[in-house]
Order: C-alpha cells, then structure tokens, then sequence
C-alpha cells in the first residue's frame, strides 16, 4: 500500500486537508508550518509536530520557531544524516526523514503524550512521502529567492567597494603621487636655474633627487594599481597570483609556513572573472588567517577538474566555533564569510567553512565551470 492509498482509507476529511494544505503558498517556512499543522490536526495521538527543512548549504534544518540544527545533531539531525526514523528516547515520539530521491531534504519531528502509535507513525510516514515533492519545489524556491538576495546584496557591496577604492586611489594620488610630481617639478626648476648660472654641481645634486623622486612616484603608482587588480593575474594567472599572495603572507609573518599545491592543466581555460573570483577568496581566507588564526601553516590548494574548480585555504590555527558564527541573529560578517560565499554563489558555486576552536580552518570554495 502506497502513500496516497494509505491515507486515502482514513476517510475524505483528511484528504480534505491534505489538499487544502498541498494548495497554499508554496513558501517556506509556511509550508513547514502547514503541514505540521496538518499532522496534528490528522494524528491520533500527536499534540506536537516540528518540521525541519534542511538549508540552502546543506549544513543544518530550520523550523519556524526553533533553533536550527546542525545535521548529525540529537534525533532530528541524526534522522537527516541517516536517512532513517529515529525513535525519541523517551518513546514518546520520533524523527521522521523526508526524502526526495536519494536525498533527505527535511524532518518531521513529532511528540506524543505517551508511547508513540503506530498507525499515527503510519500516517506521518505517509504524509511525509506525499509531501516531499512539496517541499522539494518550496527549498528550490527558497534558494532561488536567496541566490536573488544574495546577487543583490553582492551589487550593493560592489558599489560599496567601488566607492571606497575610488576614494583611497584619491588619498594615494593626492598624498603620495601628487607631492612627489610636486617636489619633482621644484628640483627640475632649481636644477634649471643652476644651470643658468653656471653652477653644474648643483643642477647635478637637484638631478638626483628629481630621480630619486620619479622613481618614488612610479613605485607608489604601481603599489596603487595593485591594490585595485593583482598584475600578476593578468600576466602569468591565478596560480601565479596565488604564489604570490603566499610570499606576501611569508613575508609580513616569517614565522608563518605558507604553501600552494596546483592540480590539473585548465588553468589558461578559466574565465578572468573566475580567477579574479578566487584569487579574492583565497586574499580573504589567508588575511583572515593573519588576523584571527594564530596559525603557524597554511596552505593553499587549488585543482582543477574537467567541470569545476576548487580552492582551498586550510590552516593549523587556533580556529573557532562554526556553530557562534552562523547563530541565528549573527551574520558571519566579522570573517568576510558572506563576501566570500557571495563571490562564488554568483559564480554558480559554494564556499565551505569548517572549522572548530583548537582545530584550525578550511575554507574550500568550489566553483563550476561552463563549456
């Protein structure tokens, strides 16, 4: 007996309900809601129902009201990781996956007042089957709706970041190349007037600091350009960049181990907007490093596959609590986490954090590639 035959024999009402609950907003977490309404309202013997919709990155279930829970995490996430029922402790309940495919998508969480019934774990298996091409189509939607969301938010921060460069190049030209063209056209004038006087040794001593000057305005200027684009991803690519990006770390902590690892011949394949992508990601993961991590290694991994690419940032540093960071209420801001998953959401893929306190940090960006 299959789903919809199962709740078909208890009765018109329910299918009744069913309908009306499979026809509202396919939104979440209203469809959540609705359907654990639904559960109790159907049950026997079932005053409490959760329903946990696992997230967009996969990592955790979400329900309206609740604390989100991390997969793997008490009765609910060991259900999603699973992929089986899993029985309350107590008796009085259980977690009930919700598949779609292969894959569990959410958590029917319900609570009864003594042992829990088996035909009212009848009807929520059965519910559960019919609703998850429901709740399939509202995760999509919701994804969808946050990749929107998130296109958005990276535009305004572009135009955030455009404006804050635009006005330090206004600082490095006015305080650093705009003296220096300054001074330099005040010890050409005193080498002029030397010279008209005869005095060569004095034209020769202003030549020199007129040199000395040009060659400070032209390190100043490249020091500017870089800030704005790496030369070295224009010239040799990303895998030079990122060596270089090492060196630099090297250099600013000697203490500090920096390595990079390439994998793969598709590098001249990858788009520039797709280096520049990365090559930003991997600059925020290594400064992020120097800043929090304590580190005494990091390592740089970049490979390339025939439909994708990865980066990966890993270090043996003092780490932190994934859990803290992505609590409810809290945006991962403070590590530039939301600049980084950005960068690869509008690329079509996905930054992975992991991380605990003691334990160091990987920051692994994966992108797809188009052919």
């Amino acid at each position: 007996m299959n789903a919809l035959e199962l709740l078909a024999g208890r009765g018109a009402d329910l299918l009744v309900r069913i309908v009306t609950v499979a026809c509202s907003d396919r939104v979440l977490p209203d469809m959540a809601a609705e359907l654990a309404g639904l559960v109790v309202r159907s049950a026997t013997d079932v005053p409490f129902c959760d329903v946990y919709v696992l997230d967009e990155e996969e990592r955790a279930l979400e329900c309206p009201g609740r604390r989100p829970v991390p997969l793997g995490e008490g009765d609910v996430g060991w259900a999603a990781a699973r992929g089986t029922a899993r029985p309350h402790a107590d008796g009085r309940g259980a977690a009930l996956p919700v598949r779609a495919g292969r894959s569990v998508i959410a958590v029917v969480d319900i609570r009864s007042a003594g042992p829990c019934r088996d035909d009212d774990l009848e009807l929520v298996t059965a519910l559960a089957d019919l609703f998850a091409p429901v709740l399939r189509s509202c995760r999509r939607l919701r994804n969808a709706q946050e990749r929107e969301h998130s296109a958005e938010r990276f535009a305004e921060r572009a135009v955030e970041v455009q404006e804050a460069e635009r006005a330090r190049l206004v600082r490095d030209i006015h305080d650093g190349i705009a003296q220096r063209l300054a001074s330099l056209g005040f010890h050409l004038s005193a080498c002029d007037q030397a010279l008209a006087c005869g005095a060569v040794d004095e034209a020769h001593d202003q030549l020199v600091l007129a040199r000395e000057l040009c060659e400070l305005a032209a390190a100043e200027t490249r020091a500017a350009i870089g800030g704005l684009r790496p030369p070295v991803l224009d010239d040799l690519g990303l895998t030079a960049a990122l060596a270089t990006l090492a060196r630099e770390a090297g250099s600013r902590r000697p203490e500090l181990d920096v390595t990079v690892t390439v994998s793969g011949e598709l590098e001249d394949a990858l788009p520039d907007h797709v280096q520049t992508a990365l090559y930003r990601i991997a600059q925020e993961a290594v400064a992020n490093c120097l800043r929090h991590a304590r580190a005494t290694g990091v390592h740089l991994l970049l490979e390339h596959d025939a439909d994708r690419v990865r980066l990966r940032v890993s270090d043996d540093g003092a780490g932190f609590s994934i859990q803290d960071v992505f609590a409810p209420g809290r945006r991962p801001d403070s590590y530039g986490l939301r600049g980084m998953a950005e960068r690869a959401e509008l690329l079509g893929g996905r930054v992975h954090v992991s991380s605990r306190p003691g334990g160091g940090t990987t920051v692994e960006a994966l992108v797809p590639l188009r052919r």
